[in-house]
């Protein structure tokens, strides 16, 4: 996360913390006082916009504003910086095709289902979830079932970015050539995604504290959150896995980034020492457990 700009107008300690609070409450980020000039100069821009003489105008505006979830929206964008790229983090992508896929496979044959939902919450511009879509055509265990994989985030810009779904060179710096020449096009150094894997995603706006459209999305088998909650503090942390669990079907898996861990937080998660990584899973029945965070 990256916070820049220019503002000529001061922001007080105490127009730092009530926009920050708000902000807090609104989607989980938390900002320490000793970023305040960041948050002052990027966020000077709106006031540029709005022509307010102060940040306690603007802190106004978006606590009772008419317009005040555009607005919100449109901080996302400032304050937001998402840099990902296709097939991050392999060994945990290694655990869920070769290990969490088979599992899920296995159970919902012996139920006799034959669907499978993956979300991928935090998207950014499309990197990740456009990557869980290559491996599932990879695999062919899922051909002829219902598959639906939703990717959200909080930010229009990157979700824009996502639905063209158009990638310059370092996207690729994890991805075999075998996948480029499948499912890419190039056109003057950069490269299009091809309609097959672009129709298996289902982009959305989504701020992960909206507990009311988070459950409109229904329950998944999967949920990949991966470099987002790093930037939450520990309550926003708690409420955002809290959903998470809600938001899973019995036996299912919760994948983080490797630099993120609820081992400091209270949850009723399983972690799950696998051959290629370790996840977290919603208990069920008949779940196998390697440990418990």
């Amino acid at each position: 996360m990256i916070l820049a700009a220019d503002s000529e107008v001061t922001m007080s300690e105490e127009e730092f913390r009530l926009i920050r609070d708000l902000l807090h409450d609104h989607c989980g980020l938390y900002f320490d006082l000793d970023i305040k000039y960041l948050l002052e100069k990027r966020l000077g821009k709106r006031l540029l916009e709005h022509q307010m003489a102060s940040f306690r105008e603007y802190y106004n505006h978006l606590k009772y504003g008419k317009g005040r979830e555009q607005e919100l929206s449109a901080i996302m964008d400032l304050l937001t910086t998402n840099e990902t790229y296709f097939f991050r983090e392999s060994f945990q992508l290694k655990a869920f095709t070769d290990e969490i896929l088979p599992e899920i496979f296995a159970a919902k044959e012996e139920k006799g289902e034959r669907e499978l939902r993956i979300w991928s919450a935090g998207c950014s511009t499309g990197e990740e979830a456009y990557t869980i879509a290559m491996l599932l055509l990879e695999t062919g265990s899922f051909a002829g079932w219902r598959v639906e994989i939703i990717a959200t985030d909080i930010s229009n810009r990157v979700l824009n970015r996502a639905r063209k779904a158009v990638y310059g060179k370092t996207s690729f710096r994890a991805t075999e050539s075998r996948y480029i020449k499948r499912h890419f096009l190039e056109q003057e150094g950069f490269f299009r995604l091809d309609d097959e894997v672009k129709r298996m995603v289902t982009i959305c706006h989504l701020n992960l504290f909206d507990e009311n459209r988070v459950e409109l999305l229904g329950k998944m088998d999967v949920i990949f959150c991966r470099n987002v909650i790093i930037y939450f503090d520990l309550p926003a942390k708690k409420k955002v896995v809290e959903i998470f669990y809600k938001s899973l079907r019995e036996g299912g898996f919760l994948l983080l980034g490797h630099a993120e861990s609820l081992l400091n937080n209270s949850t009723p998660f399983t972690l799950r020492h696998l051959k290629n990584d370790m996840v977290y899973q919603k208990n069920r029945s008949d779940a196998h457990s390697g440990g418990s965070s």
